[in-house]
């Protein structure tokens, strides 16, 4: 009898661990779920008020004027020091300048662009 009382025992332990490790991967699960929808919600929600804006197109505009000055002779060198100058800002103000474009392209467009998944 103390036996078949041990393996029910250990025969609930076991239960009761697999149930737990199953509720904790659900839960893990639903909380992924949930960043998802967040983040295509607060994606779809930037896009609509961004509809009628020129935001992005003043935003690609200014990201474009380095890139076509580096083309044309001579305007080199003031990209890369205007890029040495930003490179010295405080961090909160590089920060900022993402959190601006972040908002502007959406989150997922973002962290693809800064090379994220």
């Amino acid at each position: 009898m103390a036996l078949s009382a041990i393996i029910t025992a250990i025969g609930s332990l076991a239960s009761s661990w697999l149930n737990g490790k199953q509720k904790v991967q659900e839960a893990k699960a639903e909380r992924e779920a949930m960043a998802l929808t967040n983040e295509a919600n607060w994606d779809n929600i930037q896009a609509k008020s961004s509809k009628n804006s020129w935001k992005d197109e003043w935003l690609t505009l200014l990201v474009s004027i380095p890139m076509i000055m580096a083309f044309i002779p001579e305007m080199d060198a003031y990209v890369l020091a205007g890029f040495d100058v930003l490179d010295k800002m405080p961090e909160w103000y590089q920060y900022t300048i993402g959190l601006v474009f972040a908002a502007s392209f959406g989150v997922k467009g973002a962290m693809k662009f800064i090379g994220k998944k």
